[in-house]
C-alpha cells in the first residue's frame, strides 16, 4: 500500500506568500528608495540655498569693499592733487620771495639820474629797460647793481639816445642768484 501525499496545494500557498512578501518587501523597498531620494534632495536644497545666502553675503561685502576701495581711490587723488597744489603754492610763495629781494636789490641799486621804465623777470633771467642823464649813470647803475649780493654781473644790451629827452635808454640783462 503506498501512501501519497500531495503537497502542491501546500507549495502552492508558501509560493504565493513568498511571493506577496517579494512584493511587498520590493514595494517598501521603493517607498523607502523614494523617502531617502526625497530626503537627499531636500539636504541638497537646504545646502544649496544656505550656499546662496553665503554667496549673496559675500557679493554685498565685496560691494562694500570695492566702495571703500573707490573712495579711498578718491581720497588718494584729492591727497595727490593737495600735493600738487601745496608745491604749486610753495613754488609762488618762494618765487614771490625772489621777486621782492628782486625790487629790494633794484631799489637800493638805483644811481641818482636814473628811472627805470621796464623790467621782466623770466625764471631768475631779468632784463631792465632804463633811462640815465648819461654815460657816467649808466656806468655807475651797471656797477650797483654788479655789487648786489642777490644779483649777478649785468649784461649791457644797447644804449641808445632817447628822443623824447636828452637822456641815454640803455638795457641790460642780469641773473637773480639765490638769496
Amino acid at each position: 500500500m503506498s501512501i501519497t501525499i500531495n503537497l502542491l496545494p501546500w507549495r502552492d500557498v508558501q509560493r504565493e506568500r513568498r511571493t506577496r512578501q517579494f512584493y511587498a518587501v520590493l514595494a517598501a523597498m521603493l517607498l523607502l528608495g523614494v523617502v531617502l531620494g526625497l530626503l537627499v534632495s531636500q539636504l541638497y536644497q537646504f545646502k544649496l540655498a544656505a550656499q546662496q545666502q553665503r554667496n549673496a553675503a559675500i557679493n554685498d561685502h565685496i560691494e562694500r569693499l570695492n566702495a571703500d576701495i573707490a573712495g579711498v581711490s578718491r581720497y588718494q587723488s584729492d591727497a595727490e592733487q593737495l600735493t600738487e597744489q601745496i608745491a604749486v603754492f610753495q613754488a609762488l610763495q618762494a618765487e614771490r620771495a625772489h621777486t621782492v629781494q628782486l625790487f629790494n636789490d633794484v631799489a637800493d641799486s638805483v644811481a641818482n639820474g636814473v628811472v627805470y621804465q621796464r623790467l621782466s623777470k623770466n625764471g631768475d633771467s631779468v632784463s631792465v629797460t632804463a633811462v640815465a642823464g648819461n654815460e657816467r649813470q649808466v656806468s655807475e647803475q651797471l656797477r650797483r647793481i654788479a655789487s648786489l649780493p642777490g644779483l649777478g654781473v649785468p649784461s649791457l644790451s644797447a644804449v641808445e639816445s632817447d628822443p623824447n629827452s636828452i637822456g641815454r635808454v640803455f638795457r641790460f640783462d642780469v641773473e637773480q642768484t639765490a638769496p
